[in-house]
């Protein structure tokens, strides 16, 4: 049987001095061998695993046959951002959890060789002159961006209201340049903007214009993706010390406002000691990045152990090869410090049974509490919606965490108001809130289609 072929990476010790993106993609020959092990399965369950439905078996034949253009082709009809897709989406519980290949081996690498195609070759574009209605859709992140794609191709005037000024959302704040280059999310965005949809920056709706003005201004129906950039934290004595951060505000200050480069006056405390709470791909970016602004110990605080932590297991390797310290079974209890942090305080864990998610529960062990010495402390525990946008508009529902409760169809309480991706479900992946942006659009379509029938 086949072996997978592996992504070349840079080494640890070059990488972690910098930001430059660690794993360096396919080779053409390493991607037609790659593309040789899909069997080109009749039933294509792969696909049923893809939330934005591309034809996986057809572009990695395009691939294995040499047809470079017709696999980005077959890519971009159904993706408008593949570059993205094949670097953050988590394939191996998606598209190649399917895979055939996976029931006695390892899967396709789907999501790499979607990487090669579209960074190899890129469909031209071509503006679409509107012939609908306008559609407003709030926010720019992968829910957003996904949506204003769909909608544009169908021929509705889309404008994106963003609050930030650059476009992205947590694909631009979020996400380290060393996992997601900002070139790829540059020309990604650009191509969307060849389409003809048009973005105005600095506008938080709910503060600067409300979604009502919207319909006053002739917007037909509004799309909701605005993700979810509230952060969480635990409660816990110490958490109002100089120096404990949300890995929100931490991973914006570099990766948005380039605290990290000499060049830019964005504030950040300086860290020598760091400990990042939190299990998920956040958590590594967060830990990730603190070694690459110079922290010279960084301690990764997760409360379950390694089988239970919901970031992916390349993030988890990569972190662990730059010298992270995983300190597993461990829950924070206390920070410690007068005005500026000195340590943390956690206890040991002991996994029980399973929770409502499916994972063992922790169970603290008394009398187990240890310090960890630190400067800084990061939580990455998740974030919940910013609540402006739902406080602005009373009719609009939303759950006890504040996300917007929709229907099947992705309706909220509010005519003609769709909504989706993190905004609706709480921190998820990329991936799912494309496919949400990309269902919305359909069902924005119907919704004033039917308008028209009466």
């Amino acid at each position: 049987m086949k072996k997978r072929v592996p992504m070349q990476t840079r080494s640890p010790r070059e990488r972690v001095k910098d930001f430059s993106e660690v794993a360096l993609g396919y080779t053409k020959e390493e991607a037609l061998l790659e593309a040789e092990r899909c069997l080109d399965c009749k039933h294509a369950p792969c696909v049923g695993g893809c939330p934005v439905e591309i034809d996986i078996p057809k572009f990695i034949r395009e691939i294995r046959e040499g047809r470079l253009e017709e696999a980005a082709k077959t890519i971009y009809d159904a993706n408008f951002l593949p570059g993205i897709c094949g670097r953050v989406c988590p394939q191996e519980n998606q598209c190649e959890a399917r895979c055939v290949r996976a029931r006695k081996g390892e899967a396709v690498a789907i999501g790499r060789l979607e990487r090669f195609a579209s960074d190899n070759h890129q469909p031209e574009i071509r503006k679409i002159a509107p012939d609908k209605e306008k559609v407003a859709v709030v926010g720019s992140g992968p829910a957003g961006l996904s949506c204003a794609a769909e909608l544009a191709q169908l021929g509705y005037e889309v404008h994106i209201f963003e609050a930030l000024h650059a476009a992205g959302g947590v694909l631009t704040y979020g996400i380290p340049e060393f996992r997601l280059p900002q070139r790829v999310v540059d020309s990604e965005v650009g191509r969307l903007l060849a389409l003809g949809i048009k973005i105005h920056y600095n506008t938080v709706i709910g503060r600067t214009k409300k979604v009502r003005e919207l319909f006053n201004e002739g917007f037909q129906a509004v799309f909701i993706g605005s993700g979810a950039g509230y952060p969480k934290f635990m409660k816990i004595p110490g958490e109002n010390l100089n120096g404990v951060l949300s890995a929100n505000e931490f991973l914006t200050r570099i990766n948005l406002m380039k605290a990290h480069l000499p060049e830019y006056d964005t504030p950040l405390k300086k860290m020598r000691k760091v400990a990042v709470v939190g299990g998920g791909n956040v958590a590594m970016d967060a830990a990730r990045s603190a070694l690459r602004i110079g922290a010279e110990e960084v301690h990764l605080v997760y409360r379950r152990g390694r089988e239970e932590m919901p970031a992916r297991l390349e993030e988890v390797r990569h972190a662990e090869e730059e010298g992270v310290r995983f300190r597993l079974l461990a829950n924070p209890v206390r920070i410690l410090g007068e005005s500026e942090v000195s340590g943390i305080e956690c206890q040991r864990m002991e996994l029980g049974e399973p929770d409502e998610s499916g994972r063992r529960r922790p169970v603290a062990v008394p009398d187990s509490d240890f310090v960890i010495s630190c400067d800084a402390v990061i939580m990455a525990i998740g974030n919940h919606p910013n609540p402006i946008l739902a406080s602005s508009m009373p009719e609009l529902k939303t759950n006890k965490w504040g996300c917007i409760e929709v229907d099947e169809r992705l309706r909220t309480s509010v005519p003609g108001v769709y909504a989706g991706g993190d905004v609706v479900t709480g921190s998820a992946t990329v991936i799912l809130a494309m496919g949400a942006g990309k269902k919305a659009a359909r069902e924005i379509d119907a919704y004033l289609r039917s308008r028209h029938a009466l």
